[in-house]
């Protein structure tokens, strides 16, 4: 029988201390939903996330976890499901930058870039799915990039892991849908965070002379997709992506 719409869940959120991923945790436990918030060094912003959302009637604990790490990831779900129950809702947000041109590119920096932004994706909806599998019931929501869709100069390692993201999205999609989870993908241009804040101020400007609405986006307005995607209302969407760059790309 399948899970009933609606009601309160369990949702994890990697990468969940700041930037999109606690705008995503904070819109879902405004939703109603218990939010673990997965972090994986700034322990002092995951609890100040965790506080934000009890201030606001939610619920929500922060749990420390190398995302890149299948061991870590095992330990982390038996977490999840011992203080909260087991994970529903699977929001995929954790992810670094760690540019160069490709002439350049240390093989470190491409493979810590692969570890935490797409076998991340993979071991955590692998540890996941167990539980939704028996529930016949999930959402899991990726966070990929305008990067993975368009490439960007500089960024070989981290548009290859989001493309491969898109990817991973649509064949999971296509594996568990007849057991009532979808998987789905949103894909943010250039949003207001720290990774960008790090571009500086001229770079700023010069990346939102490229965007159709001429700004920056703010992480609630991929927050408001990925809420989407969780919801009831999004219970016929599989397999997509959703893209979230102003008009970015077009």
């Amino acid at each position: 029988m399948m899970a009933e719409e609606g009601k309160s869940r369990v949702a994890l959120v990697t990468g969940g201390s700041r930037g999109i991923g606690r705008a995503v945790a904070e819109l879902l436990a405004a939703q109603g939903h218990q939010v673990a918030i997965n972090y994986v060094s700034n322990e002092e912003a995951a609890n100040e996330a965790v506080a934000s959302i009890e201030a606001a009637g939610g619920a929500a604990i922060a749990i420390k976890a190398d995302v890149g790490d299948e061991d870590a990831v095992a330990a982390m779900m038996t977490q999840v499901q011992e203080q909260l129950g087991p994970v529903e809702i699977l929001v995929n947000n954790a992810g670094i930058t760690r540019d160069d041109l490709l002439m350049r590119m240390k093989p470190d920096a491409w493979d810590t870039v692969m570890q935490t932004n797409l076998k991340s994706v993979y071991l955590c909806s692998k540890a996941a799915l167990r539980g939704m599998l028996r529930a016949r019931w999930g959402r899991i929501i990726n966070v990929s990039s305008i990067a993975g869709v368009a490439g960007n100069a500089g960024q070989a390692n981290y548009a290859a892991a989001k493309a491969g993201v898109i990817g991973f999205t649509m064949s999971l999609a296509k594996e568990i849908g007849s057991r009532g989870i979808t998987v789905n993908a949103v894909a943010p241009g250039f949003i207001e965070t720290d990774m960008t804040a790090a571009l500086g101020n001229d770079a700023a400007a010069a990346a939102a002379d490229q965007i159709t609405l001429g700004r920056l986006g703010r992480p609630e307005e991929v927050a408001s997709a990925v809420g989407y995607l969780a919801s009831a209302e999004a219970s016929y969407i599989t397999g997509q992506t959703i893209v979230v760059d102003g008009g970015l790309a077009i």
